[in-house]
């Protein structure tokens, strides 16, 4: 064998052990999932079955932390996004000598620690519900709306990086021409920025949400008396991981590979429809030049 054969050899001996060590725990929780015995393991195989699924679901506990980790996540979404639109806008406004401190102040958030947030928010609006003089039922003190707040703060500063990289691609004489023509600034900004922006838009609403969903440094200290899934599921592995676990597992990873098929087939259909766009066009252009040349169109 020569000394090629040996480094394909070991490239790719390199890339099975890095996808095993990628993937192996996916499967062996998989499995656990099926396997009849009172601990998640997969050796002994004590006989297939699907009766942790049902446990999952009649786990009022775990549904309940489902259900707040999705108004959570939906709170965030609807908070975060518009913050990090107009932080994005923003930045390509102001004067260039001032867009490295304001992009410092604006994404310092996402380099606190986690703990720290959750503790800031929860101190905050103590102090200021003390301030106000109001009641321990008031929104101040709910666990829903701090850590609506408290994963606000830094996950709106995912979504601006997620704006401003699709601003820098933004032809401003678009502006300038609809304004030249006598559109307002808002026309301006629902007509031609908001359109361009929405693939964008988008993309930060899926990353806002699977951020909020899976956030629980920031959230164990702001949900306070109530919980979430991931404070769930913490408290669950202290207490003792159950096959249960395993089942969740293997749903979530499930409407993961779901979504991830339907995305890349809806991409793959603009795709072509794109591609069918532009040689319908192309055939129309020669057939005009043809007949403008005099010559019968093919």
């Amino acid at each position: 064998m020569t000394s090629t054969g040996i480094q394909r050899l070991m490239i790719a001996f390199y890339i099975l052990l890095f996808f095993l060590f990628l993937f192996a725990p996916l499967f062996m929780m998989g499995a656990a999932a099926f396997n009849d015995v009172n601990f998640p393991q997969v050796v002994p195989w004590q006989g297939f079955t699907l009766k942790w699924f049902p446990a999952l679901f009649d786990d009022d506990l775990m549904i309940e932390g489902f259900v707040n980790s999705i108004w959570i996540g939906l709170g965030v979404v609807c908070l975060s996004v518009p913050i990090g639109l107009a932080a994005a806008i923003v930045m390509t406004q102001v004067h260039r000598r001032l867009q490295a401190i304001y992009y410092t102040v604006v994404v310092s958030p996402v380099l606190m620690p986690g703990v720290i947030l959750g503790i800031s928010t929860l101190v905050f609006w103590d102090k200021l519900g003390t301030f106000m003089d109001a009641e321990y039922e008031s929104f101040y003190y709910s666990g829903m709306f701090l850590t609506i707040i408290g994963q606000s703060t830094f996950i709106s500063a995912y979504t601006m990086l997620i704006f401003l990289a699709r601003l820098q691609r933004f032809d401003r004489t678009q502006e300038e021409a609809a304004l030249d023509l006598g559109a307002t600034h808002v026309q301006v900004f629902w007509k031609i920025l908001i359109p361009f922006l929405r693939p964008a838009i988008f993309s930060a609403m899926g990353l806002a949400f699977l951020t909020s969903f899976e956030n629980y440094n920031t959230t164990v200290f702001t949900i306070q008396a109530e919980s979430t899934l991931t404070t769930v599921l913490a408290g669950k592995v202290r207490m003792g991981t159950q096959p249960d676990l395993a089942a969740l597992a293997v749903l979530i990873i499930a409407v993961t590979l779901v979504g991830a098929i339907a995305i890349e087939v809806a991409q793959r259909r603009e795709r072509r429809k794109a591609e069918a766009a532009r040689a319908e066009a192309k055939r129309l252009d020669n057939a005009t030049d043809m007949a403008m040349a005099g010559q019968p169109a093919q």
